[in-house]
């Protein structure tokens, strides 16, 4: 029983982190009131400022892809204990993002300024638009699951863990990913983007092309013909036309 406290409080600290993490996130790429931010006056060298931003993405794809890729949960299970290995994910996760927004360092160069007021309430809506996605996908996917507490709270009450079916709520059944659809909104829609800004979102833009490529190979090989029929049937990205009705949907992410 103290092994399964002592589990959940692990995951419920990871959960925290996270939350934390996630507001942080959306001040550091909206430049709300933080020591530091995407946009900024350059500090060192543009090569060497560029060398260090581009570092520290590649820590947070290499971390975000390797770690949720089916061959290290087998390898990595034997070490960490499987109720254990989402929040551990989940906090991994965390600290690659904390590292990033505390050692970030700002070109300054502007792309673009927008100053007219009802354009820069239409980006800013959207900003929040594609945060405010990204966190209602995760409960249409199931929040707690994807969050690792799922996994703690079940062996707490005595309950055995189970995956969660494949199924199409309805925002899977628009696009299959809309979670980061959000994410991509939340990049790109600034009024103020600058050279690191820029930086930011084709780097990102990029990782999550890649990386659908990689969970969708995961999930293929879990679900097999179901999971391809539905790759069939529904965009990627942007919503478009569909040609049947699909079957479910799951998110390694």
């Amino acid at each position: 029983m103290f092994r399964r406290l002592l589990f959940f409080v692990y995951g419920l600290t990871c959960y925290v982190i996270f939350l934390g993490t996630f507001l942080y996130a959306i001040a550091f790429v909206g430049g709300f009131g933080l020591p530091s931010s995407l946009d900024g006056p350059l500090e060192i060298s543009l090569s060497g400022t560029l060398a260090i931003d581009c570092a520290l993405l590649m820590v947070f794809a290499l971390q975000h892809s390797v770690m949720a890729r089916r061959w290290f949960k087998e390898r990595w299970t034997k070490i960490v204990p499987e109720p254990i290995e989402r929040s551990t994910y989940v906090l991994c996760a965390s600290l690659a993002l904390l590292l990033l927004f505390w050692q970030w360092r700002p070109v300054g160069v502007q792309i673009w300024d927008v100053r007219n007021p009802a354009a820069r309430a239409i980006l800013w809506t959207l900003f929040a638009a594609g945060w405010g996605t990204v966190l209602v996908m995760t409960w249409f996917i199931n929040h707690f699951d994807l969050f690792g507490l799922r996994q703690v709270w079940l062996p707490l009450m005595g309950k055995p863990y189970t995956r969660i079916a494949f199924r199409t709520p309805l925002p899977y059944r628009v696009v299959r990913h809309p979670l980061y659809f959000g994410f991509m909104l939340a990049f790109w829609m600034t009024p103020n983007m600058t050279l690191a800004h820029l930086v930011f979102a084709l780097a990102t833009t990029g990782y999550i092309l890649i990386a659908i490529q990689l969970e969708e190979r995961d999930l293929v090989a879990e679900h097999g013909r179901e999971y391809e029929e539905y790759r069939r049937s529904v965009p990627m990205l942007l919503p478009g036309r569909t040609r049947q009705s699909a079957g479910g949907v799951q998110s390694s992410l």
